[in-house]
C-alpha cells in the first residue's frame, strides 16, 4: 500500500505551529520578566508608594552676598488614578475652588500621554500644583474623603527685589519635549525657562529623593518600608553668586524708566557683568505660582516687548561708539598714526556727490581730537584709504582684513555669555557686498560702516565689551553673569583672556582720545558730573528712521579701570542727552557706593523723563 505523504507533511506543520506558539510565549515571558519592569512596577505599586522628596532649589546672591532669589513652601495635589474610587466630585471641586469643567480638563490632560508621557494608573500623578499653605490647609481637612489623593510638599521661587527679571529668569512647569530630553523630569516638575535659572539648571535643581511607603492590601499607608532602608534623601541645589551688583542694577532700572533700551556694565578685568538692564522690563513676581501662564501671555502680547532681553537680543547700529574700533584697526594696519594725517572736515565727508554730514568742530583733525569730537569725516576718510590701499589688492581683500579685526574685537559673533538667547549682530563681509552690489563696490559704496551705521549691527553687550577691551588695552574675558558656583569651579571659558591682536600702544592712543572726549569733547558731562572718577567715554548718535538713538560707551577710571559701561536709549537723540549722564551716574554709584546729592537729583530727573517716539508717548 502506498504511503500517504499528506499526513506526513501535516505532522510537521502541526509540530511547527506548536513550536512557534511555545517560542512566542517564551519571548513574551522574557519581555515581561526581564526586558521591561512595567508589570513589576505595577505589582510593586500595590504594595509600595514611592513618594518623591523634592530638593530645595539653589539660592541666588549678588556679588556682595545679598539674597536675590530664594525658596518658599508650596504644595502639590497628587493622585493615584487606580485608587480614586467613590469620589464626590462636587465636594472635591469645592474644596479646591475649581469647577467641574476644570476637573475634567485636568483629568483629560493627565491621561494624555503626549502631554504626560509617564502616565500610569498605578503611580502618583500631578493633579494640581503650587497651592499656597492656606489653600492646602483647607484641603487637608477633607483629604480623608478623597481616596487616591495626597499632598506633596515642595518649594517655589521668591524674589527679594522687583528687579533683574531678564537676568535672573524664572521657572515653569516642564514641557513634554523637556521630559523627553531629560528623564530626570516627570510631569509637574519645574525647570528653568529663562535667564540664569535656565543656563544653570543642572546646578540649581539638585537631586530628587524618594521615601518608600508600605501599603496594605486595602491601599492604606503602613509607614516607612524597612525603617527607611531604601529611602534616598534629596540633595539640595547649588547656590550661585552673581557678578551682579543689585544696587547698580536698581539704579539702572530707575534711570531707564519710561524709556526703551538697555544698559550693560562689566568689570573689565574679570568679564563679570555688574548690571544688565533691559527696558521695558517686568516684575519677576509675575512669574510665580499658577498665574505664571496668564501673566506670561499678557507680557507676550505687550507691543513694547517687555520679555525681550534687549541687552543680548536687541541688535542696533552702534553709531559713533564703533569709531574706537575703527581707530584701532587703522592704527594697527598703518593707515593712520596718532599724529597724521589730519583729515579735513567741512561739516562732513565730501567726495563727489557723496556726503556724510558732521557737526561743527575745528578742522583738519588728527586721530585723538577726532575721537574727542566724534568727527564723522575723519573715520570715513580712514576707511576710504584702507579699502583703496594697494597693499590689499582689492576692496574685497581689504574688507576681509577689516572684518577680522572687528571679529577679534568682539563683533559679528556671539560672545558666549552664560544666558540663553544671545544674538550675534552683523559685520558684513566681501561676499555680503558682492551679492548686494554684484561685485561692483568700493570704500565709498560702504562708507557708512566707518561710523557704525549702514549694515553694522551690535548688541549692547558687545558695545560694553568693546569698552572693557579698550579699558584692558587689548583683551577681554567673555562676559558672564555668574561669579561663583557653590563647590564647583566656574567654566574655564569665563577665565580665559581673548586678545584682539592689536598692539597695546594703539589702545593707549584711543584711551587718550576717549579721555579727551570726557574732559572737553562730546562726553564732557562725565567730568562735570564725576570729576574725581577720571572717566573715559565715547558718545554715539545712531541714526534711525524716527528719532535717533542715544548711545554711550565708556569706562572708569582711566588707569586700572573698575567698570565699563554701554548705555543705549532708543529714540533718545544725541548720545550726550541721555547716554553720557546715565553712564556717569552708574560709574559713580559703583565706584563710590552712592550718588552725590546733586547727582541723585539728576537721577530723579532722568527717571521722570519720558521718551517720545513719533507722536506716541512711551
Amino acid at each position: 500500500m502506498a504511503k500517504d505523504y499528506r499526513f506526513e507533511k501535516r505532522k510537521f506543520v502541526i509540530g511547527g505551529v506548536a513550536i512557534a506558539i511555545v517560542v512566542v510565549y517564551v519571548i513574551r515571558l522574557f519581555t515581561l520578566q526581564i526586558s521591561t519592569d512595567e508589570y513589576k512596577r505595577n505589582a510593586d505599586s500595590n504594595a509600595f508608594l514611592n513618594k518623591i522628596q523634592y530638593p530645595s532649589r539653589g539660592a541666588i546672591y549678588d556679588r556682595e552676598g545679598k539674597l536675590l532669589v530664594f525658596n518658599q513652601p508650596a504644595y502639590d495635589i497628587t493622585l493615584v488614578p487606580r485608587e480614586m474610587v467613590d469620589l464626590d466630585t462636587l465636594d472635591l471641586c469645592q474644596s479646591l475652588n475649581i469647577t467641574r469643567e476644570q476637573f475634567l480638563r485636568i483629568m483629560a490632560n493627565m491621561k494624555d500621554r503626549r502631554r504626560n508621557p509617564g502616565y500610569s494608573r498605578y503611580t502618583n500623578q500631578l493633579f494640581m500644583s503650587q497651592l499656597s499653605p492656606e489653600e492646602c490647609g483647607m484641603f487637608q481637612e477633607k483629604l480623608f474623603k478623597f481616596k487616591g489623593f495626597a499632598i506633596q510638599r515642595r518649594t517655589i521661587r521668591q524674589y527679594t527685589y522687583d528687579a533683574a527679571a531678564h537676568t535672573l529668569g524664572d521657572i515653569g512647569e516642564v514641557s513634554a519635549k523637556e521630559m523627553e530630553n531629560d528623564d530626570y523630569y516627570i510631569r509637574g516638575d519645574y525647570v528653568g525657562k529663562t535667564g540664569v535659572e535656565k543656563s544653570y539648571e543642572p546646578y540649581l535643581r539638585g537631586e530628587k529623593g524618594v521615601e518608600v511607603i508600605l501599603r496594605d492590601a486595602h491601599g492604606r499607608m503602613q509607614g516607612s518600608y524597612m525603617n527607611g532602608k531604601y529611602d534616598r534623601a534629596a540633595i539640595p541645589g547649588k547656590n550661585l553668586k552673581l557678578g551682579l551688583d543689585i544696587d547698580l542694577q536698581l539704579l539702572g532700572e530707575r534711570l531707564m524708566k519710561n524709556k526703551i533700551g538697555s544698559i550693560v556694565a562689566i568689570e573689565p578685568e574679570t568679564g563679570e557683568i555688574l548690571c544688565m538692564v533691559s527696558s521695558p522690563g517686568y516684575d519677576p513676581h509675575l512669574m510665580i505660582g499658577r498665574q505664571r501662564g496668564k501673566n506670561h501671555l499678557m507680557l507676550q502680547r505687550d507691543k513694547d516687548k517687555p520679555l525681550l532681553n534687549r541687552a543680548i537680543m536687541g541688535v542696533y547700529p552702534p553709531g559713533s561708539t564703533f569709531k574706537t574700533a575703527q581707530a584701532l584697526t587703522f592704527l594697527q594696519e598703518d593707515i593712520v598714526t596718532a599724529q597724521a594725517p589730519a583729515f579735513p572736515c567741512s561739516r562732513g565727508f565730501h567726495y563727489g556727490r557723496l556726503t556724510v554730514g558732521c557737526h561743527s568742530h575745528p578742522s583738519p583733525l588728527p586721530l585723538i581730537p577726532a575721537i574727542s569730537t566724534s568727527c564723522n569725516s575723519y573715520f570715513c576718510w580712514g576707511l576710504f584709504r584702507m579699502f583703496g590701499d594697494r597693499k590689499y589688492g582689492s576692496p574685497q581683500n581689504a574688507i576681509t582684513v577689516w572684518k577680522d579685526h572687528m571679529v577679534a574685537q568682539g563683533f559679528g559673533y556671539k560672545l558666549g555669555v552664560d544666558l540663553p538667547g544671545e544674538k550675534r549682530g552683523l559685520i558684513p563681509n566681501a561676499q555680503f557686498y558682492d551679492k548686494a552690489y554684484k561685485g561692483h563696490w568700493n570704500g565709498l559704496t560702504v562708507i557708512s560702516i566707518a561710523i557704525g551705521q549702514g549694515e553694522i549691527l551690535a548688541t549692547p553687550l558687545q558695545i560694553a565689551n568693546l569698552g572693557a577691551t579698550i579699558a584692558n588695552r587689548g583683551y577681554f574675558v567673555p562676559p558672564h553673569i555668574v561669579k561663583e558656583i557653590e563647590d564647583n569651579p566656574l567654566d574655564s571659558l569665563y577665565r580665559h583672556r581673548r586678545y584682539t591682536g592689536i598692539e597695546e600702544q594703539h589702545y593707549q592712543t584711543v584711551v587718550e582720545g576717549m579721555r579727551s572726549a570726557a574732559t572737553g569733547g562730546t562726553c564732557r558731562m562725565l567730568s562735570l558730573m564725576t570729576p574725581e572718577l577720571n572717566a573715559c567715554g565715547k558718545t554715539g548718535t545712531a541714526q534711525n528712521r524716527g528719532h535717533d538713538h542715544s548711545v554711550f560707551m565708556g569706562f572708569a577710571p582711566m588707569d586700572k579701570p573698575q567698570i565699563a559701561i554701554a548705555v543705549y536709549v532708543e529714540n533718545g537723540g544725541w548720545g550726550a542727552t541721555y547716554g553720557v549722564p546715565m553712564g556717569a551716574l552708574l560709574m559713580e554709584q559703583y565706584m563710590e557706593g552712592k550718588l552725590s546729592p546733586a547727582n541723585e537729583q539728576r537721577a530723579e530727573q532722568i527717571s521722570n523723563q519720558v521718551i517720545y517716539y513719533g507722536n506716541e508717548e512711551r
